[in-house]
């Protein structure tokens, strides 16, 4: 069974920073390309960043930059590094595969505010 644990969410201030952390279990991590997702209230759930087995990422618009998505297949864990956070990044984030295969994990919250 496969299972995604979120980690590393809080309350920050803008232009602050986080480092996310979501352990795999249940697959062979190093075969999937990952994702991070964000949802806003009232929002879709958006495709934030993604890194394909090898190491290349790619970012949405509006984080690129400011995010770093990186991956340490030994431990089966995907990290997203937020840097110069703003308000518009406030939601759940969560990870998945690329493709969002998996059943979605509890999510981490993330709320930037003064």
């Amino acid at each position: 069974q496969v299972q995604l644990v979120e980690s590393g969410g809080g309350l920050v201030q803008p232009g602050g920073s986080l480092r996310l952390s979501c352990a795999a279990s249940g697959i062979i991590f190093s075969r999937y390309a990952m994702g991070w997702y964000r949802q806003a209230p009232g929002k879709e759930r958006e495709l934030v960043a993604i890194i394909i087995s090898g190491g290349s990422a790619y970012y949405a618009d509006s984080v690129e930059g400011r995010f770093t998505i990186s991956r340490d297949n030994a431990k089966n864990t995907v990290y997203l590094q937020m840097r110069s956070l703003k308000a518009e990044d406030t939601a759940v984030y969560y990870c998945n595969s690329a493709r969002a295969a998996f059943s979605w994990g509890q999510g981490t919250q993330v709320t930037v505010s003064s």
